[in-house]
């Protein structure tokens, strides 16, 4: 029992109410009720968060009954509609507030709950002063409604003389509005929208003049004396303390009888009085439907209910598992004051029709009153359910053994909401809901202790053996730590495939892929006098993707042809035309150096390198590789307009009518160079042997912005608002394989001839002089030249090594939450064993394509799946299998057979793909980001947290020494004789980026150039701004413990 019973005026208090108990300050009481042996007095300094956290804290015991569940919540009104009364459905919850719309037709769309403050202080205040009644043995409504009013009665809350019309009203028929929906004809009720947007400043008066206001405690359950000097009455009783709730409160398990009630009923002679209102005595019309089923508590189950079918369709939003919270709001004619009682029931039960879908009923809040406070008794109906949707009063709700619990949550929301004055914004307005929702469980848990200082070279020593960049000390140590780290997911690398985003994925990047090994197998014959071309590089790509696809590290990395590679080439071929030498002997034995030196690198653990390949050096690489990509594009489709100029002059053909015709020359005339000879013509002048060209340019624009265009709005149309989820999210996976055939249609049905794929259709070497077996001697190379192919080897493995690691690196981010490791030393193992082959049968080198990967990636992102109406679909990783890589390739090897079906995809076409891909790829680096910004004013700038952590001005001097960096890249890129070098510039990028810790702060170089996720570096603010603190020894998590200061209440 309580040491004290103190009564405190309320509810303009932010204090749970006295006159009982308190959480006590040790969880660890022994086996007695712990929540008797502390008073309010004892915590008095205890802010709510505290209270709240060691609720949260308790043993929820073995039965399970205070195990909390996903809640849906409905709001009822009791509304009149003809002679009739009933209860309507007015909004809902799941995660965020839908309201029925003004007209009772729809609902609104999903918005954050706007409440204003005075609606929660009433709540609260209803909390303090009405009925609470905890763990109730009750399984259909009716017996709740018996509960409900025997417990004010007895109370003397409640006039004997109106129970039954209270019973009456709560047992009305539910209304809900899917039910609306079906009839033919609306029914005219009162708007209730109007009702929310009314003034819910005060409670209006009732007709004895006195208010709901804050010194007039409302009509109550209680169990415990009340204050000294305070008179009886003997049917309207109250009390201050609010915590005392006698047997049927205080023990969760304990069954409540007419004998209990009784009991209660005795102690309230001793109450504070209220005012006596005058009753109304007008009867209410009896509902026919008020029956109640009892059921099993299931949160999935379906069935029907007599004279209630509940909405099934909208039963796919609710979660798994999920209880009800039902809450009641009305006015009545026969109460002379307001009653209230907030109930939790034992075991959740389907209470008949009282709930829009067949979910058990856990939680049911009932307010009912006087005329005159129907918008106010809304604006409190909606308090009540925004705080069962609340995840931490949704939690105390379940876990509470007394009022004061419950009262601990509510303030502690208090503590955390943020307030908006109210001549700033407008309050009607709807809020969309966020993107991502903060995690909350900063919300649960007590302040953090100040850990230990970290060492920061352990942490990142850490970091580098979890993704296996870390020299083990043994031969092949890294890729013996590679393969048991891929062996164990080896089999969902397949299974993890069986789905439809996985086949879009192929189809794209099936097209993406192939057409740059065609145009690079036509730059390789000119570089090597045709020794290899667009056969070798599918045969190649077959070869090197398939063997990649099935025994790498990391799968999702895309093998394809570089710039660097074909410049290595050309320079190659170049040597051995002035010294007379075989090409394809010297070029069989560089390979073998460079597939040896490669794995002599695995042995080594080489890749352990990889670590110091930062932010700064992969994003100037991605961006200049995806700035070439668009380049190359735009170039292509210029280079078409400078073979096919729009003013080609007069075009010298003309369709005349045939011999012995009686048609004359100008009726001929009109047809066109390909319809002529359909009408019997004959085509006459000099350029009748070519087809007219002068609209080939501007039709190859046409086809190549497109596609672009097609293909990026599509992408993003899974976040449309038409069509279901699963339409949408199927015509944003196959958004580029839909532009491809819409192009490639529209250019067929114009005729126009514009450029098309062109494959070879034949499976044999390019050169008839050569095998696909290279001879390792010629008569033309001295016997010395296989020693001298290992300088070469050198500069290429170089190449090699940049290209494939950098690749990896990107790939392989956090931001992309990969769940299955990394694999960098089997990576470059398996692709040494490749560049043998490829050299052994004269084949063109393939290596991590940058953009390609990229794309890859971007095609099999996985997005939380939303159930809830409002929320937003969460990045949640990457689909990780190896079956697109294998069935990419696969495709690209017998595409000799479907010549005749690529031949009909016009050039154009993919080069929008090119273009596509390119700017998809800029998408998420920061380095763009931040060239960005340098064009936009402070006010538009966007909210990304470096900008919250680094000043402006040193943003944009990291940004334009990044810059620098890549314009040079560029430049040593564009021209021939120094491209040879661009694999050197990516290890001078890294000494660069070394330097720069002579010019930026240690925690100005962790914010601009880190892998962290976005959200893992918000977590992460606060330790960043502690390292510029270290002055600082204030530490106020530890003196919030000890109760000298106390948490913000609200910040505005």
């Amino acid at each position: 029992m309580a040491k004290n019973n103190e009564y405190i005026e309320l509810p303009w208090t932010m204090n749970s109410s006295s006159g009982d108990d308190e959480a006590p300050k040790d969880p660890r009481t022994g086996g007695e009720d712990f929540t008797q042996q502390f008073t309010e007095n004892d915590f008095e300094a205890t802010p709510p968060a505290q209270r709240v956290q060691f609720i949260l804290g308790e043993d929820v015991g073995d039965d399970g009954t205070h195990v909390s569940h996903p809640l849906f919540s409905e709001m009822g009104m009791l509304v009149k509609e003809g002679d009739e009364i009933e209860w309507k459905e007015t909004a809902r919850w799941i995660k965020f507030e839908e309201d029925v719309e003004e007209g009772g037709n729809r609902w609104s769309k999903p918005h954050v709950a706007t409440l204003s403050l005075h609606s929660l202080f009433e709540l609260r205040r209803l909390l303090v002063n009405g009925s609470v009644m905890l763990d109730m043995e009750a399984h259909n409504l009716e017996v709740m409604a018996d509960l409900v009013c025997d417990q004010m009665v007895s109370a003397g809350t409640l006039p004997p003389g109106v129970k039954d019309k209270v019973k009456d009203a709560l047992l009305r028929r539910h209304r809900h509005q899917h039910e609306y929906a079906k009839k033919t004809r609306l029914p005219i009720i009162r708007s209730l929208a109007d009702m929310r947007n009314q003034s819910s400043s005060k409670i209006e008066e009732q007709s004895s003049g006195h208010t709901l206001g804050a010194t007039t405690p409302i009509s109550q359950t209680a169990s415990e004396p009340g204050p000294p000097g305070s008179n009886g009455n003997s049917n309207l009783s109250t009390t201050g303390g609010g915590g005392g709730m006698g047997r049927f409160l205080t023990v969760p398990s304990g069954k409540p009888s007419n004998r209990t009630l009784e009991k209660k009923s005795k102690s309230s002679k001793n109450l504070r009085p209220a005012q006596n209102l005058p009753v109304i005595t007008e009867d209410m019309v009896k509902s026919p439907s008020s029956q109640s089923m009892a059921r099993p508590s299931s949160g999935t189950e379906l069935s029907e209910q007599q004279g209630h079918k509940g909405n099934t369709h909208f039963m796919r939003k609710i979660p798994p598992g999920a209880e009800a919270s039902n809450i009641l709001v009305g006015e009545v004619d026969f109460l002379e004051r307001t009653l209230s009682c907030f109930i939790r029931l034992s075991q959740a039960a389907v209470m008949g029709d009282l709930t829009e879908v067949p979910v058990p009923t856990r939680f049911i809040f009932i307010l009912l009153g006087p005329p005159g406070s129907q918008s106010n008794f809304h604006e409190i109906g909606r308090a009540m359910a925004t705080l069962m949707s609340d995840e931490i009063f949704h939690e105390v709700a379940y876990r509470a053994r007394k009022r004061d619990h419950l009262l601990s949550g509510v303030d502690e929301f208090l503590d955390a909401v943020t307030v908006l004055p109210p001549g700033e914004w407008d309050p009607t307005i709807r809020i969309e809901p966020p993107a991502a929702i903060p995690s909350q469980e900063v919300r649960k848990r007590p302040p953090e202790l100040p850990k230990e200082e970290v060492d920061e070279e352990e942490e990142e020593q850490r970091l580098r053996e979890e993704s296996g960049l870390s020299r083990t000390g043994r031969l092949f140590g890294g890729l013996i730590n590679d393969v048991k780290r891929k062996a164990p997911w080896y089999l969902s690398d397949y299974k993890d495939a069986l789905s439809m985003q996985c086949v879009a994925s192929w189809i794209f990047l099936y097209f993406a892929c192939l057409s740059p090994i065609i145009t690079f197998g036509g730059l390789l014959a000119e570089a090597t006098g045709k020794h290899m071309a667009a056969m070798e590089s599918l045969v190649s790509g077959f070869v090197c993707g398939m063997g990649y696809g099935f025994f790498s590290g990391q799968p999702l990395t895309i093998l394809g042809s570089t710039g660097p590679v074909l410049v290595f080439e050309s320079i190659i071929y170049e040597f051995c035309f002035k010294m007379g030498w075989d090409y394809m002997t010297f070029r069989f034995w560089i390979g073998m150096w460079v597939a040896g030196i490669c794995i002599v690198l695995t042995a080594i653990d080489a890749s352990a390198l990889v670590c110091y390949i930062t932010r700064f050096t992969e994003e100037n690489f991605a961006t200049l590789i995806a700035f070439i990509f668009i380049y190359k594009a735009i170039e292509n489709v210029v280079v078409i307009g400078k073979n096919f100029p729009v003013n080609q002059g007069i075009y010298d053909c003309v369709c005349t009518p045939p011999l012995g015709s009686n048609a004359s020359v100008v009726d001929y005339a009109k047809y066109n160079w390909d319809s002529c000879a359909s009408y019997n013509g004959t085509l006459v002048g000099g350029d009748c042997g070519t087809p007219p060209t002068e609209n080939v340019f501007l039709m190859s624009v046409v086809l190549c912005a497109g596609t672009f265009i097609i293909s990026t709005i599509l992408k993003d149309f899974k976040n449309a608002l038409f069509f279901p989820s699963i339409v949408r999210q199927y015509i944003s996976d196959f958004s580029v394989l839909i532009a491809i055939f819409a192009m490639s249609f529209f250019d067929h049905f114009l005729g126009v001839p514009t450029q098309k794929l062109e494959v070879p259709n034949e499976l044999k070497p390019t050169l008839d002089t050569r095998g696909w077996l290279i001879p390792p001697f010629s008569e033309k190379n001295p016997w010395w030249s296989p020693m001298i192919a290992v300088f070469p080897a050198l500069l290429g493995t170089i190449l090699i090594f940049m290209d494939q690691q950098i690749t990896a690196v990107i790939v392989n981010r956090k931001e992309n939450k990969l769940k299955k490791g990394c694999g960098y030393h089997l990576d470059l193992f398996i692709l040494s064993i490749l560049i043998a082959i490829c050299s052994v049968m004269g084949l063109p080198w393939f290596v991590a394509a940058t953009v390609l990967s990229i794309n890859h990636v971007n095609s099999l992102k996985l997005e939380s799946e939303c159930s809830a109406p409002g929320e937003k679909p969460q990045f949640l990783g990457v689909r990780e299998q190896r079956v697109t890589h294998i069935l990419i390739f696969l495709t690209i090897g017998v595409s000799v057979l479907l010549t005749p079906l690529l031949g009909h995809i016009p050039m154009p076409v993919l080069f929008g793909v090119f273009l596509y891909m390119g700017v998809a790829s800029l998408k998420g680096l920061q380095f763009f980001d931040r060239i960005l910004i340098m064009f936009m004013p402070a006010k538009y700038q966007p909210d990304y947290m470096f900008l919250r952590q680094v000043p402006i001005k040193r943003v944009h001097l990291f940004t334009i020494i990044q810059l620098a960096c890549l314009i040079i890249l560029w430049l040593i890129k564009s021209f021939s004789q120094t491209s040879i070098l661009f694999p050197l510039m990516l290890v001078v990028m890294i000494g660069i980026r070394k330097a720069l810790d002579l010019v930026f702060t240690r925690r100005e170089l962790k914010i601009l150039d880190d892998i962290m996720p976005e959200m893992t570096k918000r977590a992460a603010a606060d330790d960043l701004h502690k390292l510029d603190a270290e002055n600082t020894k204030f530490d106020t998590s530890k003196q919030l413990w000890r109760g000298y200061l106390t948490p913000t209440e609200t910040s505005v």
